[in-house]
């Protein structure tokens, strides 16, 4: 396994200034956000696509700091109602081109998620199965997901794109090992996931479970940590404050370790070798509670103890 980063986190520095920090923390990989909820901060999609020259100049500063590309990630909503689906659905297309371009196998993607029934302009997402109504929002959405994913698989595959890493997450279609499994039967073993323990902290699963229940479909791995908080309080786990918030938040992303300890990563990694993983670490740093190049150190640091042998 080998480490890297999301250079999302990095966001207010040039790619160059980000690759520089990424070899002083010992890192070798960097995973790049292409657009769609990533603000790109270090790729320029039109720019890249088109221009050989700009792909050289991309590929040589990575390469002056030790640095090669995990994967792309476009994660955006594919199937949200009208013009916003049919724009993520662009960036995702043209995303898959420029890893075409740069021999990449591997884009990070969510799934998604539809509107509740055909006149719907925003998606709804659906997480019980009472009042009866439920369900038939589910069989609607599920009903456009298919076709839509099975198109964006075929697209991918003509780029020679091996690997679609689905994120699970909040506000998606797939968010579970049994979502992505029903996902995967339809379109075809393209789509795995990428491991992020975090949402399946705060969602309420365990990782670990999660991992031996999708060996061999594990593309990618975000390393990123949740701390469930005391102050919740009264309120449960479903929190809509915003990600600053944190003093008044029932859970927070925070840096590996300061949610579960250094124990639970060093199991967590030895069963993602136990299942045939040997891919990205990509560390997601978004804990706003203390300086981001401090959490990025930290969580380098734990990762290098932890990794197996």
């Amino acid at each position: 396994m080998k480490l890297g980063m999301v250079t999302d986190s990095l966001a207010e520095l040039t790619l160059a200034e980000a690759a520089k920090v990424c070899r002083s923390l010992g890192l070798e990989q960097v995973e790049l956000g292409c657009g769609n909820w990533s603000p790109a901060p270090h790729v320029n999609l039109d720019a890249l696509t088109a221009d050989a020259g700009e792909r050289r100049h991309l590929m040589d500063t990575l390469a002056e700091n030790g640095l090669e590309i995990s994967a792309l990630n476009c994660s955006g909503n594919p199937l949200f109602p009208g013009e916003k689906g049919a724009r993520d659905r662009a960036v995702a297309e043209k995303t898959f081109t420029l890893a075409e371009q740069l021999g990449l196998k591997t884009v990070v993607m969510m799934s998604g998620l539809p509107g509740g029934c055909p006149e719907d302009r925003t998606p709804t997402w659906i997480v019980t199965s009472w009042p009866p109504e439920t369900l038939e929002i589910l069989k609607y959405q599920w009903q456009v997901a298919i076709p839509a994913w099975k198109e964006l698989a075929r697209k991918a595959n003509d780029h020679g794109i091996e690997r679609i890493a689905l994120e699970f997450h909040g506000w998606q279609l797939v968010y579970s090992t049994e979502t992505l499994l029903r996902l995967r039967g339809e379109v075809g073993n393209i789509l795995g996931v990428n491991l992020d323990p975090s949402h399946l902290f705060w969602m309420g699963a365990d990782p670990l479970a999660v991992a031996e229940a999708l060996k061999g479909c594990i593309y990618h791995v975000h390393i990123k940590d949740v701390r469930l908080e005391r102050a919740a309080g009264p309120n449960t786990l479903l929190d809509t404050k915003g990600v600053l918030e944190y003093a008044t938040r029932s859970w927070n992303f925070v840096t590996p370790g300061t949610g579960h300890d250094e124990s639970w990563w060093r199991s967590f990694l030895a069963k993602l070798r136990d299942c045939g993983y040997d891919g990205p670490l990509s560390i997601e740093q978004e804990d706003y509670t203390i300086p981001t190049r401090l959490a990025l150190e930290q969580a380098a640091a734990l990762l290098r103890r932890v990794l197996p042998a």
